[in-house]
């Protein structure tokens, strides 16, 4: 389990983190100087035996949100955190936004600094919370009073976050291996170390993997969870990886890059998105707006296109397409944030739909239809959906990659949904067996007219019959079309 930080700054969130795990996460001499969290720092504990937790510590103050954002790009759980000398402050206000935006449902509040205060403060704040928290994400979060300086009601909170860790679903190792880098560093005898949280698959010593969106290869020397060698990490786990260039070569990491299996490698500039605005906007988002776009540890300038409507109003969820400045790594289902250019503060955020956007037709009612089926949960009844909607088929290879199916959730995938496999340019296409059978019924109706009209003609060449089949399907499935009847 991976459990954020998140609250106002100076509110106690790396001490509370400390008192909780034994790890000073502020590393960086400025933030020791300043004796404020600059980068997201890292720490985890044995909560219970067996029972180990990974910590992220983000930056509170309102500069570094972007900071913040990169800290909570893959987390399972929250733990807001409020002093009980100053109470809810703007940050714990904009970092509550981010969490519920970002679909965090998962967590617990420490009331800070209650050394500091009387019982009947305490208590204020406490209010204070529950109301803010009434109508979010975090609504059932639990609140705890603790004191990092003496200890008080630390243990309590171990216990509750040892429980969440408990009832976690276990993430099961689907899809490809994909890792968000939120560290990079080189170690001398050691070459290039990453680090960040693994949003599927899994991964071993010795695979070959991508550097995205860049597209150079690397080879996993080792890897380590929680400070500990591992054979093995996967989906729900931080780990870092020690990797080298495929062919022994110094390999460039940065920090918003993303590690990922090369069948997961599909870097775009453009997708279609769901997003969801905040409700205290001051003005509606219009097409063309500038924002900037936070995904894993990435961040790069984007032009919005609301699809359904000309604009997007303040507190709604609608589709979009984000043209992007620079390639990202994306697949679908991934979470992102919208900032306004100055990156003064959030506008929304939402998740992907399709990494793979078409610059034209974007908002064609069918279109907008299929956004609207990818936007359900459920794989195999997106996939069904499609199939229905579209007569001349879904491109399987493209679709598979966008939904990060490993090689078994594919085949499970096929066998659930019945479907003609034709092959086409840029992979295969999957056709319902409806659509499949109408077109067959279109060949035969088609050479029937042709014998009627022409009774002294041999048949039709299949140039002949391609051409008089449009513009029912593209080419390549009529041939194909044509020619499996041939062969019945």
């Amino acid at each position: 389990m991976i459990i954020a930080t998140a609250g106002h700054v100076d509110h106690g969130k790396t001490r509370l983190v400390m008192a909780l795990t034994g790890v000073d996460t502020d590393v960086l001499p400025e933030e020791k100087r300043r004796g404020m969290t600059i980068e997201p720092g890292y720490a985890h504990a044995d909560l219970e035996p067996g029972v180990t937790v990974s910590f992220v510590d983000v930056p509170g103050h309102e500069r570094f949100v972007k900071n913040m954002l990169a800290g909570v790009a893959a987390i399972d759980c929250a733990l807001l955190v409020v002093a009980a000398d100053d109470g809810p402050m703007p940050q714990t206000q904009e970092h509550l936004a981010v969490l519920e935006l970002l679909g965090i449902t998962r967590g617990a509040v420490a009331i800070t600094k209650i050394d500091r205060v009387a019982t009947a403060r305490v208590e204020q704040v406490r209010s204070a919370v529950e109301l803010r928290l009434r109508a979010g994400s975090l609504r059932d979060a639990a609140i705890f009073p603790v004191s990092a300086l003496t200890g008080e009601g630390i243990a309590t909170l171990r216990l509750h976050l040892a429980q969440l860790q408990r009832t976690l679903p276990l993430r099961a190792p689907h899809g490809a291996f994909r890792l968000a880098v939120d560290r990079c560093f080189s170690r001398p005898g050691a070459g290039t170390i990453v680090a960040g949280a693994v949003l599927s698959g899994q991964v071993a010593a010795g695979d070959k993997l991508v550097i995205a969106p860049a597209g150079h290869l690397a080879r996993v020397r080792g890897l380590q969870v929680h400070g500990r060698d591992v054979d093995r990490a996967q989906a729900g786990e931080r780990c870092a990886l020690n990797l080298a260039g495929a062919g022994g070569e110094r390999i460039e990491v940065e920090r918003g890059d993303w590690i990922v299996a090369p069948s997961a490698h599909a870097p775009t500039m453009r997708l279609d998105a769901s997003l969801r605005l905040l409700a205290d906007l001051p003005t509606t988002l219009k097409a063309g707006a500038s924002l900037q776009f936070h995904i894993g540890a990435a961040t790069c300038g984007a032009r919005v296109i609301p699809l359904a409507a000309r604009q997007l109003e303040p507190g709604t969820t609608g589709p979009v397409q984000l043209i992007l400045a620079a390639q990202v790594s994306a697949l679908h289902g991934d979470r992102f944030v919208l900032r306004d250019a100055a990156a003064h503060r959030i506008v929304g955020a939402g998740f992907v739909l399709d990494p793979f956007a078409a610059a034209r037709h974007r908002a064609r009612p069918e279109r907008l239809a299929d956004l609207e089926v990818l936007a359900r949960p459920g794989k195999a009844g997106a996939f069904e959906s499609l199939l229905a909607a579209h007569a001349e088929g879904v491109g399987w290879t493209r679709f598979a990659q966008a939904m990060n199916l490993d090689a078994g959730e594919q085949a499970a995938l096929r066998s659930q949904v019945p479907a003609h496999e034709v092959a086409h340019e840029g992979g295969v296409r999957l056709v319902a067996p409806a659509h499949w059978q109408a077109l067959q019924h279109r060949i035969r109706q088609a050479l029937a007219d042709w014998h009627v009209q022409h009774p002294d003609s041999l048949g039709m060449t299949e140039a002949q019959l391609v051409l008089a089949l449009a513009p029912m399907a593209d080419g390549a499935l009529r041939r194909s079309a044509i020619r499996d009847l041939r062969a019945a």
